[in-house]
């Protein structure tokens, strides 16, 4: 059964005159009549009683119409759905994310999301640490993931989102707490807190190296899975940390934040997705970043 046929029986229904109908479907009337035609023979019943003055729905047609017409709304709306999907306005993007710095990035992108483009989900994985959602996203279990630069993956692109400077958290009572600017040679002997090993943690990585740099292999004493944990286990007096300036508001108390001394280690945040998604969705939350996560002056994507 053609979708024309039914188009066509709903026109000649509502108007109960061929040559209305026909106008209305842009069309002459021998093909309208022929269609409705063709549609009885395929029911096998009669739709319409019809003689030179009138048109009018039999008993047949009557109960066919209203089913017609639920069909007819439900394609239409299927196909604006479709078509909206295909713009990006409808869809699901799912994101991965860890760490105090993308928490302060992640509102900002999903409010803007949500006002602009409310028929698209965002699917918020959390604690997926900078280098494991590198991972993800190359292999397309994500589609966009907050990482730290240098992020080299095939296929991958990304955009600077902001820069961060790594510094020193030490106990307010610490024998540096007083100093402006802490040396890394200071703290060879400090007991350190950091994000474990295995965690995929680009922070934990530019702390090694920054370390290994000034002669220092940091003697981790204790892991903890996201920087409200590492700073509060600082404030406790348990040991030092190297974090981020973005994570300054995090803790207050009995925690201290001193810039490390020489020059400083600046880390880039960015965002990240395969160059080939297919998803009109994701262009979309990708052109909503930019407005709401903008690039700041003078840096560029990998």
């Amino acid at each position: 059964m053609e979708l024309r046929y039914l188009t066509a029986f709903v026109a000649v229904a509502e108007e109960l005159h061929f040559g209305r109908a026909a106008r209305r479907l842009q069309m002459a009337q021998p093909p309208l009549s022929q269609q409705i035609r063709q549609l009885e023979k395929e029911l096998g019943v009669q739709l319409f009683e019809r003689n030179t003055r009138s048109v009018r729905l039999t008993s047949a047609g009557d109960s066919f119409l209203g089913p017609v017409r639920t069909v007819l709304r439900d394609l239409d709306l299927a196909t604006r759905a479709v078509k909206a999907a295909g713009r990006g306005e409808f869809g699901r993007v799912t994101v991965g994310f860890a760490g105090a710095s993308s928490h302060e990035a992640l509102p900002l992108l999903t409010r803007a999301v949500r006002a602009s483009h409310p028929g698209i989900e965002l699917v918020l994985a959390g604690q997926t640490y900078a280098n494991t959602a590198l991972a993800r996203v190359a292999e397309g279990t994500l589609d966009l993931g907050f990482v730290r630069l240098p992020a080299r993956r095939p296929g991958v692109r990304t955009r600077v989102i902001y820069e961060e400077e790594l510094i020193c958290a030490l106990p307010s009572d610490h024998r540096l707490a007083r100093q402006e600017r802490i040396a890394l040679a200071d703290l060879a002997q400090e007991p350190f807190v950091t994000f474990p090993s295995n965690a995929g943690s680009s922070l934990r990585d530019a702390m090694t190296e920054a370390c290994e740099k000034a002669g220092v292999v940091p003697r981790v004493t204790q892991e903890a899975p996201d920087s409200h944990t590492i700073l509060a286990l600082v404030a406790a007096g348990v040991g030092v940390t190297l974090t981020l300036t973005s994570v300054q508001h995090v803790q207050g108390t009995g925690l201290v934040y001193r810039p490390l001394d020489g020059d400083p280690v600046r880390l880039h945040a960015a965002l990240a997705w395969r160059a080939d998604n297919p998803s009109a969705a994701l262009r979309t939350v990708l052109a909503v970043a930019e407005e709401a996560l903008p690039t700041p002056p003078g840096c560029v994507a990998e």
